[in-house]
């Protein structure tokens, strides 16, 4: 939507102008999956699609939200008040990062805010924690709370973790509120440590959505994440961080199959981290043709995260493409997205494979983005 008439669109709700919009992108995780929450190695970038939330002050400590993607539904409540779960699932998130803001000691004022989102939701992309930082700089603006990027990163992911019961690390909320245009992020979740590391200028960022209806707050993503941090535990590390795979194989008889194999991911993911920045700084498209598959055969398998839609669809990019580009899940797997880096050439290619053969397969329409990498958390005041 345009500016002016998002501008409209709040003066018609609130009777008076904003004063602001806090935006933040979606993103796609290029390699790096599980292991942030495992204080391990991350290669995301964040993207050209953004929430907005435009806001203005009230006099009052009334939060009042409407989102123009939910036409009809709004939610209200006040900062003073304990903050509990309201009917809309979209409004859980701005009250989650409330919350959490709350809980640390900070004192919040009343707004009321209009939200605009294109990004694409429920496709692995990571719109909640978009939100999440979209409204932690909202905060972080009106009531000039001195937080770093960091911080309301940090403040995303206990939102998620703390009110809406997803245990997800710190990779989302990261990048959203870090990223930088052109570039991947390398981060480090056990220092938060970035460092930026340029996408090819011939580089295409491929996404396909499969559409497979998924939801992530439910408990087979949390089960691994238990089973990863009683690996650790067996294995007598802090995190899988500290882990190494002969440290694996020296105590595998004491693990559970599933715990074994978790592990077994996140160490040899982090690796496939470390080596795919290197291959990503010198354009070396087979490499990272070598390692996308190598972690999505590892997420299929070990991690136990993919579904047929998003093994198909792996398989029809790749079918495409041949040796000219790479491919593999991405995001939260259970459905969701994949992603593709390829040469301008197989952009086309792959679109067209897509239309032949996904919806036969599978019966699903799958929706296809050409992206480039964009930036983190603006705030923009009028």
């Amino acid at each position: 939507m345009k500016l002016n008439e998002f501008q409209q669109q709040f003066l018609s709700l609130y009777g008076a102008p904003a004063q602001g919009i806090a935006a933040a992108p979606g993103r796609v995780n290029l390699i790096g999956e599980f292991t942030d929450y495992n204080d391990g190695f991350v290669l995301p970038c964040s993207l050209e699609f953004r929430t907005q939330v435009m806001f203005k002050e009230r006099d009052d400590n009334i939060i009042t939200v409407h989102s123009l993607n939910y036409p009809g539904e709004k939610d209200s409540f006040s900062v003073d008040e304990e903050i509990t779960e309201g009917q809309s699932q979209w409004g859980n998130y701005i009250r989650a990062v409330t919350y959490v803001l709350k809980r640390a000691g900070y004192t919040l004022r009343g707004a009321d805010l209009l939200i605009d989102s294109n990004l694409p939701q429920g496709s692995g992309l990571s719109s909640s924690a978009a939100l999440e930082v979209a409204v932690g700089g909202m905060f972080n603006h009106i009531a000039q709370l001195g937080l770093p990027p960091e911080q309301i990163a940090l403040f995303g992911q206990e939102a998620e973790n703390d009110f809406m019961h997803c245990q997800c690390g710190i990779m989302d909320q990261l990048i959203s509120a870090k990223g930088e245009n052109g570039h991947a992020l390398l981060i480090d979740c056990e220092n938060l440590a970035t460092k930026s590391v340029k996408v090819p200028d011939d580089l295409n960022i491929v996404i396909v959505n499969s559409n497979y209806p998924r939801k992530l707050v439910d408990s087979e993503y949390n089960q691994r994440r238990i089973d990863c941090e009683q690996a650790a535990v067996k294995m007598g590390v802090e995190t899988l961080r500290q882990a190494t795979m002969a440290g694996l194989q020296a105590v595998k008889a004491t693990l559970s199959e599933n715990e074994y194999k978790r592990a077994h991911h996140v160490i040899s993911e982090n690796d496939r981290v470390i080596a795919a920045t290197t291959a990503l700084q010198n354009n070396d498209m087979d490499a990272l043709r070598t390692l996308m598959a190598a972690s999505h055969q590892s997420l299929k398998h070990d991690f136990e995260v993919t579904v047929p839609a998003t093994d198909g669809l792996v398989e029809i990019c790749k079918e495409a493409m041949g040796d000219r580009g790479a491919v593999r899940m991405t995001g939260g797997g259970f459905g969701g997205a994949i992603v593709c880096l390829c040469r301008d050439a197989e952009v086309p290619l792959i679109k067209a494979a897509v239309e032949m053969h996904y919806f036969e397969r599978f019966n699903l329409n799958a929706d296809i983005y050409v992206c480039s990498a964009g930036s983190g958390l603006q705030i923009t005041s009028f």
